[in-house]
């Protein structure tokens, strides 16, 4: 563990006031006192987690490698997103946090900065290599301490009706300038079609596009935050999508809606930016173009360049307030590396597994059903998946997630300005941080 000095401050948390360890010299002193002074015997764990099937995961450790440790793993099922986040820290201020939790790789700062989640480096360290580099740094925030292992990613892709790229003309984009390229060709050849939509109900996408571009909404400087959402990778992004909103080059529309569901299946909207569990989505808003669809990496900003942004998953973290630290570290680091567990998630639970191996093997040797007309759907996205760019989460990820949704939600609605969007987003993280107790740099 890095000798550094912990420094605390007692701040308004989502859920109530707690101690924080602030900063990243005082993120990587968190939590691995205790990590290796486990009882011996019999050991039982609770995990707490929201992907189905888990229970049935676990029922295979419990059988096998639990049995022989004397490990046993009881799963408890819970909510996601920040109702699990709240939970767990008001759990963990009574000292009754279970022993390991699902965290999305998004929440983790939040559960470091509250003292939640242990640092588990010396029990999983040398599962490093499992994972490619920016999948495992969203586990150790830049620090040498490890908060997590990486359960499953979200890797974005392009996804698009190969069907009528062929019939307009069209050539996948391999620059974004490409796809803008593409959506005013499309708009020409067939005024009543878009290319796609920008939405605002999911922050993940924005995020996950930002991160391709080269940015970094939260960092620390010494025992200090400083907040990047109005950086010049994200500030690009923005203006690229709005000026493409604006013109009506493309759709202004939220996802998920009946509206969307129908643009898809009946070619109104033929492609989309999305991530590698699109197939799922695909199926149930476009089950009438099942084999028409294909995948291709997202576009670059240069052509020099070749990394993808992250859409989603999550990781396995040990509390603090676990008795049994060293065995729950164990658990996870079987869980999301062990060959049979990966497989075993994949058929229980439908993740892609964050482990490289894993993604190449057992349930991802042959295509989604909804892509069988692609072959090696799964060999594209694992090369995909290795140039995922490292990602950089802050303590209240929340917040600007919801001045997102208000703030880009009106900015598309009514073609205005995405850039003033991007600032009213910097400026309440800044202002919510502050609020929150926390130091933040200029």
């Amino acid at each position: 563990m890095p000798n550094t000095k912990r420094r605390r401050l007692f701040v308004r948390s989502a859920a109530t006031s707690v101690a924080v360890a602030l900063g990243a010299t005082a993120l990587a002193a968190c939590g691995s006192e205790d990590a290796s002074e486990d009882p011996s015997g019999p050991v039982s764990l609770t995990y707490w987690t929201w992907t189905p099937g888990m229970d049935k995961v676990v029922d295979l450790w419990n059988k096998g490698q639990g049995k022989k440790d004397q490990i046993t793993v009881t799963v408890k099922k819970q909510a996601s997103g920040d109702t699990l986040v709240t939970k767990i820290l008001t759990a963990h201020k009574a000292g009754k946090a279970p022993d390991l939790v699902q965290a999305e790789y998004q929440a983790l700062p939040t559960l470091v900065s509250n003292d939640a989640v242990a640092d588990i480096a010396s029990e999983v360290g040398d599962a490093k290599d499992k994972f490619a580099e920016g999948v495992w740094q969203q586990t150790t925030l830049g620090t040498d301490a490890v908060y997590a292992v990486p359960q499953d990613i979200g890797p974005m892709m392009f996804y698009y009706r190969a069907d009528l790229f062929k019939q307009y003309g069209l050539k996948v984009p391999a620059t974004w300038e490409e796809f803008a390229e593409t959506a005013r060709a499309l708009k020409k050849k067939a005024p009543d079609k878009d290319l796609t939509t920008f939405s605002a109900n999911d922050s993940g996408l924005f995020a996950g596009l930002a991160q391709q571009a080269g940015a970094k909404w939260w960092t620390t400087s010494g025992d200090k935050w400083k907040v990047g959402i109005d950086d010049a990778a994200s500030q690009k992004v923005a203006t690229f999508w709005g000026d493409l909103v604006k013109e009506g080059a493309i759709d202004n529309q939220p996802m998920y809606t009946p509206s969307w569901n129908k643009a898809l299946n009946t070619g109104k909207q033929i492609a989309w930016v999305s991530a590698v569990w699109a197939p799922g989505t695909l199926t149930t808003a476009a089950p009438d173009t099942k084999g028409k669809w294909a995948m291709a990496p997202l576009p670059q900003w240069s052509d020099s360049e070749n990394v993808t942004g992250s859409w989603g998953g999550s990781s396995t973290a040990v509390t603090t307030d676990s008795k049994n630290k060293a065995a729950a570290a164990k658990f996870a680091a079987w869980l999301n590396t062990d060959g049979d567990a990966l497989n075993a998630l994949a058929k229980e639970s439908g993740i892609y597994p964050a482990s490289t191996s894993a993604q190449l093997s057992g349930a991802f040797t042959t295509p989604p059903d909804y892509f069988s007309n692609q072959p090696d759907f799964y060999t594209k996205a694992a090369e995909i998946a290795e140039k995922t760019a490292p990602s950089a989460w802050g303590p209240n990820v929340n917040v600007a997630y919801t001045t997102f949704k208000d703030a880009f939600g009106k900015a598309a609605k009514d073609k205005s300005d995405f850039a003033a969007a991007l600032k009213t987003m910097q400026d309440d993280t800044v202002a919510d941080l502050e609020k929150q107790g926390f130091e933040v740099s200029e």
